[in-house]
């Protein structure tokens, strides 16, 4: 009964996700288990540190291959792999966001093994959305079954937004004393657009469409009542391509024509940066244990679900004998 209750609340509040691919059920109401999965402190420590090393190396692996390019040179990840890929954007060569952060926002895919360890599935450093239904589905856990969580200590997850906020102010341009922050949207249709709206709501910014938004002599304005209002930093949730008609797709309605121009001039921060899907590529997620050892020199806190690289003799030689138990995945930005 409470399940149903729950379900018919999502549904009510429109907590929603789009499947494109599915004509009869284009809107689906997001998933909710009554039975909650607990982590431990001991258990939430390990994936804290382990998440945090994995994306310190994605930012620094970032940061090395659009400018100094050890990685290829010292022979750890071949140049043509990710200088291949149809997210590596040679538009970013030469160019440091400020503070070196490229990905700000994260999405590592965690499961778990059949001893109970944690695992990493899969890293997203595009445009990665999912944590406003982590926090819904808390709120919801909390008012359909408040008996549950009688007596127990749970971590809080409502502070997301302030801590959102907080980290996206910290890498505005040099010399802005109060930045001002803007979720971009792809608009309404988009998949996430719930998400969308959550993310500003709870970081108290606006959301805005990129006809909102107009870049002059290199700045990023948004159209207010009261006329034009500086942008300092960009939420951005529209991907590279329909980012800006001027520096990549020309037929984009979606994103502001020049805003690339005054992103490099440093007049404006995006997150996540552009060119942050050649770290988050299938091929890439093979090495990850590989980069965090090169450029952190630690061993992985959490590893890899078991991998084999098909470019390798021995894990093509493994994936040739045993194809048909193993999951395959396509590379290249698919």
């Amino acid at each position: 009964r409470r399940s149903r209750l729950a379900d018919r609340e999502l549904f009510n509040l429109g907590i929603t996700f789009t499947v494109y691919s599915d004509r009869d059920a284009i809107d689906r109401v997001l998933p909710f288990d009554v039975i909650p999965r607990i982590l431990t402190v001991r258990d939430w420590d390990q994936i804290r540190r382990g998440v945090e090393q994995r994306v310190t190396a994605i930012n620094l692996f970032l940061r090395d291959i659009y400018n100094t390019g050890h990685i290829f040179r010292d022979g750890i990840v071949p140049e043509e792999l990710v200088k291949g890929n149809p997210q590596y954007r040679p538009e970013m060569e030469g160019f440091v966001p400020p503070k070196g952060v490229y990905a700000h926002i994260a999405g590592i895919d965690i499961v778990r093994n059949d001893a109970g360890g944690f695992m990493v599935l899969e890293d997203n450093a595009r445009t990665p959305s999912g944590v406003s239904y982590v926090i819904e589905n808390r709120h919801l856990m909390m008012r359909a079954f408040p008996d549950l969580a009688e007596g127990i200590n749970i971590a809080d997850v409502d502070d997301y937004g302030r801590q959102l906020a907080k980290a996206l102010q910290a890498v505005a341009p040099a010399k802005i004393a109060q930045p001002n922050t803007v979720v971009l949207t792809p608009g309404v249709y988009n998949s996430a657009y719930f998400e969308h709206i959550f993310l500003a709501r709870e970081m108290g910014v606006p959301l805005v469409e990129g006809r909102d938004l107009v870049v002059e002599n290199d700045r990023v304005f948004m159209h207010t009542t009261a006329g034009l209002k500086p942008v300092h930093v960009i939420y951005r949730r529209i991907d590279d391509d329909f980012l800006d008609p001027k520096a990549f797709r020309k037929d984009s309605m979606l994103g502001v024509a020049g805003l690339f121009a005054a992103y490099r001039k440093g007049n404006v921060t995006l997150a996540n940066a552009v060119g942050t899907g050649a770290a988050d590529d299938k091929a890439i997620y093979a090495y990850m244990p590989r980069l965090i050892r090169y450029y952190l020199e630690q061993d992985p806190i959490l590893n890899n679900v078991e991998t084999h690289i098909c470019r390798e003799k021995e894990g093509l030689s493994y994936t040739l004998d045993n194809l048909d138990k193993l999951v395959t995945k396509p590379v290249g930005g698919s």
